[in-house]
C-alpha cells in the first residue's frame, strides 16, 4: 500500500508547489522553477508542423497519448465513454467539462505566479474586483457578441403568451433585450469603472496599474449551419495599465518583454513561445503571445495599446473629463490605456504539451533536469498497518510545515505492483517516492526514489526533510 502526506479529501488533491529562484527581470523579482516535469510518455516531442506523412502520423499520437495521459491522470477531466470524446479543440474553445484536479492545482499555481510577478512585487499595481455580469448590451462597451442572461421563465411567459401578436411578441423581447444584464467577455470594463476611485488613491500620480484574476464567457458555435450555440468559459488574468500618450508606447514594449520572459521561464522548450505585433482597423498597436502546438500557433495572451478612447466613453460628460485626468510630471493629461489579458486555461495546456519529451533521450534530460522541480512525494508501507501509518503521517506533518507538498499514496487500496505505480506517479509529475519498509522501524532507514533518474537511494528518515528542502532550494536557483 502507498503512503502519501498530503490530505486528498475534498478537492486539494496536490499543492503544486515549486521552489522560488531569482528571476531575470526586474531586480529582487522572485519567480519558481518549471511548473511541470517531463511527463513520462514513448512518443515524440511536440513542434512545429512536420513535413512528412511520418512525422504528421507521429504527431498525431503523440497528441491523443498526451491527452489520455492527461485525462486519466486527472490533469483534464473527459467526458463518459459513451458520449463523444473530447478533443484538444474543446479545450482550447473553453467548451468542455473542465480541468481535473491536477489541472486544477496547476491552474492556481499559474495564478499565483502571475499575481507574484505582476502585483505582489509592483508598488504601482492594486487589485480589484468586479461583477460577472454588467449592463444591457445598449451601455457603452458591451460586446455586439455578449452572451444575454434572460430569466428562462420570462422569456417562456413572452413566447406563450397567445395575446400577443407576432408584431408585439417581438416588440416585448426587443424590450427585454435591451434591458437584460449580460455576462463579461473579459474584465477591461471592470478595471475602467474603478479608475476614477483608484485615482485618487494615488494622489493622481501615473502610471499606475489595475490587476485582476476572473472567469470569462464567450459563445461556442455548435454547428456552422446553425445558430445554435453554447456558453465557453475561460480563467483570464488582466493588468490594465494608465500612463500618459508620452510613455505608452514605451510601456508596451516593457510589459512585452516581461511577459515574454515570464512564460518562457517556466517552459523546457522557450522557444515555443513567441510574439507578434499587430495593429487593429483603428490604428491601435499591440501584441500577440503565442504557444506552438503540433497543429499551430494557439493565442496565450494579448497585448494592446488601447489610447483614451475607452476612459473618454465611459465618462463623456464634460465635468467627467476633469475627474479622469491624471498627473505626468506637472501636466496633467487624460491616460492612455494599455491592456495586457492572459487566457491561463490556454497556458495550462500549454506547459501540459511542453512537457512532453522522449524519455530515453539522456542529452535533453541532462539540459532540463536541474531546472525541474516539482515538490511532490508519495511513501509505501509494508503490511504492518498501525506502526507505519503514525510514521507516515509524522513525515506528512513534517512535509507539510516545512513547503513540501505530498500526495497521499497511502489512501490507495488496490493491490498494484510497484512498477506500475511508479508509472502512474511519474505521470502525475512527483517527483520523488519514499518507501517505508520493516528496516524503518528497526534502523529509521527509507528509501527514496527519483522520478527523473529512477534511481533508489538509502536514507535515514532524520535526514529527509533537510535532505529535500536543499534539493528543491539548489534546483530553483538555477
Amino acid at each position: 500500500m502507498w503512503l502519501g502526506l498530503l490530505k486528498c479529501p475534498r478537492g486539494v488533491s496536490v499543492r503544486m508547489q515549486l521552489g522560488p529562484r531569482r528571476g531575470r527581470g526586474l531586480p529582487g523579482c522572485v519567480s519558481p522553477a518549471p511548473l511541470l516535469a517531463l511527463l513520462r510518455l514513448c512518443s515524440g516531442v511536440p513542434g512545429g508542423g512536420s513535413s512528412s506523412e511520418a512525422e504528421e502520423e507521429q504527431d498525431c499520437g503523440s497528441s491523443e497519448a498526451l491527452l489520455g495521459i492527461c485525462q486519466r491522470r486527472h490533469f483534464l477531466r473527459g467526458r463518459p465513454r459513451e458520449q463523444q470524446p473530447l478533443t484538444w479543440d474543446s479545450y482550447l474553445k473553453g467548451y468542455h467539462p473542465g480541468l481535473g484536479l491536477l489541472g486544477v492545482e496547476l491552474r492556481k499555481n499559474l495564478e499565483a505566479r502571475w499575481w507574484s510577478s505582476v502585483v505582489v512585487f509592483r508598488e504601482q499595481v492594486f487589485a480589484v474586483d468586479s461583477l460577472l455580469h454588467r449592463g444591457p448590451p445598449a451601455e457603452r462597451g458591451v460586446s455586439p457578441g455578449a452572451l444575454t442572461l434572460w430569466p428562462s421563465g420570462a422569456l417562456r411567459a413572452t413566447l406563450e403568451d397567445k395575446e400577443l401578436s407576432q408584431e408585439q411578441m417581438a416588440a416585448a423581447l426587443e424590450r427585454r433585450f435591451t434591458t437584460a444584464e449580460v455576462l463579461r467577455d473579459s474584465l477591461l470594463h471592470g478595471a475602467l469603472e474603478q479608475y476614477v476611485s483608484c485615482l485618487e488613491l494615488v494622489n493622481r500620480r501615473l502610471p499606475f496599474g489595475l490587476a485582476q484574476i476572473g472567469v470569462c464567457f464567450h459563445p461556442v458555435p455548435t454547428n456552422e449551419h446553425e445558430s445554435h450555440t453554447r456558453i465557453g468559459e475561460k480563467t483570464v488574468s488582466s493588468l490594465v495599465w494608465f500612463s500618459s500618450a508620452r510613455t505608452a508606447g514605451q510601456w508596451l514594449d516593457y510589459w512585452l518583454r516581461q511577459r515574454l520572459q515570464w512564460w518562457r521561464k517556466f517552459a523546457i522548450a522557450p522557444s515555443n513561445f513567441s510574439s507578434s505585433d499587430y495593429e487593429d482597423a483603428e490604428g491601435r498597436k499591440g501584441s500577440n503571445l503565442y504557444y506552438s502546438f503540433p497543429w499551430g500557433k494557439e493565442l496565450i495572451e494579448t497585448l494592446q495599446n488601447l489610447g483614451d478612447n475607452e476612459l473618454l466613453q465611459m465618462y463623456p460628460e464634460g465635468r467627467l473629463k476633469l475627474l479622469v485626468r491624471g498627473r505626468d510630471g506637472r501636466k496633467s493629461v487624460v491616460p492612455h490605456i494599455l491592456s495586457v489579458s492572459s487566457n491561463l486555461d490556454h497556458g495550462v495546456l500549454a506547459y501540459l504539451w511542453d512537457s512532453l519529451q522522449l524519455p530515453d533521450n539522456s542529452l535533453a534530460r541532462k539540459k532540463t533536469l536541474p531546472r525541474k522541480v516539482t515538490s511532490f512525494f508519495c511513501f509505501q508501507i509494508s503490511d504492518n498497518i498501525c506502526f507505519f501509518l503514525q510514521v507516515c503521517r509524522g513525515l506528512f506533518s513534517e512535509l507539510l510545515e516545512n513547503g513540501i507538498s505530498v500526495w497521499p499514496g497511502y489512501l490507495e487500496t488496490m493491490q498494484t505492483s510497484l512498477e506500475q505505480l511508479y508509472t502512474k506517479y511519474d505521470e502525475m509529475s512527483i517527483l520523488f517516492t519514499i518507501f517505508v519498509s520493516d528496516a524503518t522501524l528497526e534502523s529509521g532507514v527509507v528509501q527514496l526514489r527519483s522520478r527523473d533518474t529512477t534511481m533508489k537511494e538509502m536514507m535515514h528518515i532524520s535526514r529527509l526533510k533537510d535532505f529535500l528542502t536543499k534539493y528543491i532550494t539548489a534546483a530553483a536557483n538555477l
